[in-house]
């Protein structure tokens, strides 16, 4: 560790030193500071002015990567990582916290289908991405619960000049792996349009032979997204969307040494209709009305086409919005109000629930002066089951000089209880176990106990009170650093989260199983440093750095933690440990760190993309007995994983790219089921 520190510590320092040797008249301020942005505000914004920590991917930075899917690109990025969760699906974490703190959007539009508070990324092809913008920290100021990590807001392309143009892809990988895409656009006067279609197929993986099932079963998908523009005047404008998915694959298990087969489809529909009204040169307002369906059922049957097992999930989410924004002397004013209606139809659930509720946002954003900005906001969400929340925050940026700049900013994040976690209803078939949502316990556990059924209930646990809504106070100090081909981003955070919601044994069944119920429980904490660096050698050769570092843990296992200080080593034998022994939150790494390097050689027109990534150990499972991961625990071993890909462009249309993911083929069948080993991929492009 001490040597990763040590190259960590050169590296900045080289990058440094460099920076100071570089003439003032060799290269401007990079580009990508002066993106405009909309995510973090709800206005368009020039990144580098932001005072929150936000990081930008571009089209051209995906298409050099050669990547295909949302999961892919967001994993290459520092401070992100992806975790597989027991369904398979891989999952955000930002900050150090899970992956249902974490909004994700497209278009500005919410995504729904958290099965078990984890969005599949993977539905979403990067074929026709403009950018993707990311929000680290609490926003739930601007867009309310499942925004106490971040936003994540994917837009796509949109036509810009009076013609017809788009691009023909095709690209096929290690596993029989096929994504082929197909992007128009056409603008012509007030009218223009944007058709997206894509077919992705794979055969999976088998990370391990010895067992008849894959880690990945054979599947295929296919996404198609039109768009439609419509400018009534400068100062109106329409704009319709629609996305369609559709998803089937092979659902196969392995039960008491029988086997079954069946399949597993996933539908969504997400719609779209948005009118721009700029009434003067001081207001602009939105009027937006969306819609979105998620179903996913799958069906397993025996040997004798016997249907053993069916599942269902079937969520709708309806969401009118007004915004507008006032341009006053040195500020921007925006407010908006909108309404949420949500219902949930699945297995394992009693009835069809619903949630409803109306909220309201206000933003100030002011400069008093050209090196100060200071952005003050709040929403106020008022809910048809937990308790209304107001989420504030406060955020300022100063400007330094033309090259530094220090930006800090607080705020608070809530995530409201899920339909799971207050009206589940599940028993495990095979092994017996329950779990209950908080609102259906007390029902179910009595109905449980009249059968029979119920061994002994544990005391002092009722449901009399209201399961809360997780809440977060998010706070981030950095700094923004450009001059000459230099540029550094530095983010320091903390996040105390209160009233986590975790599961509790509630009562033992006469099987001996337990039965399972959903508690605010936990307080708990991360914090971390976040470190960005690129540095242009020159205009063909450009290298990036990125590390973050994070400590996160349970505060109540610090506060009582002579309720945890013994352990069962190998031996079988009972130790005591000290608290500094308390590794923290399971699946959390203290150290990741990326090395990306992108050379262009214009002679032959060719981009070489290589990219390293370093994740450092971390604990999956409790493996001595104390309920919590201390250094004592299993843990899976730091890694690198290097991902490699080569452009070739042939005249102005044509591209082709070749390259491997995981080129060093790195595995860890036991441990890490989202690796697959080397997946080599070739690729053409035909752009027109």
């Amino acid at each position: 560790m001490k040597i990763k520190i040590t190259l960590f510590i050169i590296l900045l320092f080289c990058q440094v030193c460099i920076a100071q040797e570089i003439r003032k008249d060799s290269v401007s301020a990079n580009e990508l500071s002066e993106v405009k942005v909309t995510t973090a505000t709800r206005t368009e914004r020039v990144l580098s002015s932001l005072p929150l920590p936000m990081t930008i991917i571009t089209s051209e930075a995906i298409i050099k990567s050669g990547v295909t899917r949302l999961n892919e690109i967001l994993s290459e990025q520092t401070g992100i990582i992806l975790i597989p969760d027991e369904s398979g699906f891989e999952g955000i974490q930002m900050q150090g916290l899970d992956a249902a703190y974490t909004m994700i959007l497209i278009d500005g539009v919410p995504l729904v289908g958290r099965s078990a508070g984890v969005l599949d990324l993977s539905r979403v092809s990067v074929g026709n991405i403009e950018r993707i913008e990311i929000v680290k920290g609490a926003s739930s100021a601007l867009y309310g619960s499942e925004a106490m990590g971040g936003v994540i807001n994917v837009i796509t392309k949109k036509p810009k000049k009076d013609m017809f143009s788009g691009s023909l892809s095709y690209r096929y990988a290690t596993f029989n792996t096929n994504d082929a895409n197909t992007n128009l656009l056409w603008k012509k006067n007030k009218f223009s349009a944007n058709l997206f279609a894509n077919f992705y197929s794979t055969d999976g993986y088998d990370l391990d032979k010895s067992t008849p099932l894959k880690n990945v079963e054979p599947f295929y998908n296919f996404t198609i997204q039109p768009k439609i523009y419509y400018d009534f005047s400068e100062n109106l404008k329409l704009i319709m969307s629609n996305r369609f998915y559709d998803m089937k694959m092979d659902n196969v298990a392995i039960i008491d040494s029988e086997n079954y087969k069946g399949d597993a489809k996933e539908k969504e529909w997400n719609s779209q209709v948005k009118l721009e009204h700029k009434w003067s040169s001081k207001v602009y307002s939105e009027y937006e009305f969306y819609a979105t369906n998620y179903k996913n059922d799958s069906f397993l049957n025996d040997e004798n086409n016997i249907t053993y097992e069916s599942a269902y999930y079937d969520q709708w989410l309806f969401r009118p919005e007004i915004r507008t924004t006032l341009s006053l002397k040195n500020a921007k004013l925006t407010g908006g109000l909108g309404l949420n209606y949500e219902t949930l139809d699945r297995t394992y659930f009693d009835k069809k629930v619903e949630f409803n509720s109306q909220y309201v946002f206000l933003q100030y954003d002011y400069n008093p002066t050209e090196r100060w900005n200071i952005i003050a906001g709040f929403r106020y969400d008022n809910h048809s089951v937990y308790a209304s929340q107001f989420s504030p925050k406060l955020a300022a940026n100063y400007k330094i000089n033309e090259n530094l700049s220090l930006k800090s900013s607080v705020g608070y994040g809530y995530k409201a209880p899920d339909f799971r976690q207050l009206y589940f209803d599940f028993t495990n078939p095979s092994v017996g176990y329950t779990v209950l949502g908080y609102n259906v316990a007390e029902a179910r556990l009595n109905q449980l106990q009249e059968q029979g059924q119920i061994l002994s209930r544990v005391e002092g646990i009722n449901f009399n009170n209201q399961l809360e809504a997780e809440s977060s106070i998010n706070f981030n100090f950095g700094t923004f650093y450009k001059k000459n081909k230099l540029r550094i981003d530095v983010n320091a955070f903390y996040n105390s989260i209160e009233n986590l919601i975790d599961t509790r044994v509630v009562a033992q069944k006469t099987n001996g199983q337990n039965v399972f119920s959903y508690f605010n429980i936990s307080q708990i904490f991360t914090y971390g440093l976040e470190f960005n660096s690129t540095y242009d050698f020159t205009k063909q050769l450009s290298v990036s750095f990125g590390y973050q570092y994070l400590t996160a843990k349970d505060k109540s296992v610090l506060d009582n933690f002579e309720d945890y200080q013994y352990i069962r080593n190998s031996d079988l034998q009972t130790v005591q440990i000290n608290k500094s022994d308390y590794f923290g939150l399971y699946n959390r790494s203290k150290h990741t760190a990326n090395v990306k390097v992108a050379y262009s050689i214009p002679k032959i027109k060719t981009d070489i993309n290589l990219r390293v990534f370093y994740r450092s150990k971390y604990g999956m499972f409790d493996t001595n007995g104390n309920q919590i991961l201390d250094k004592y625990d299993t843990f899976v071993a730091d890694y690198f994983i290097t991902n490699l890909s080569i452009s070739k462009y042939i005249g102005d249309k044509f591209m082709l790219q070749a390259g491997a993911n995981n080129l060093l083929d790195f595995t860890d069948p036991s441990q890490i089921s989202n690796l697959a080993g080397r997946q080599l991929f070739a690729r053409i492009q035909y752009n027109f």
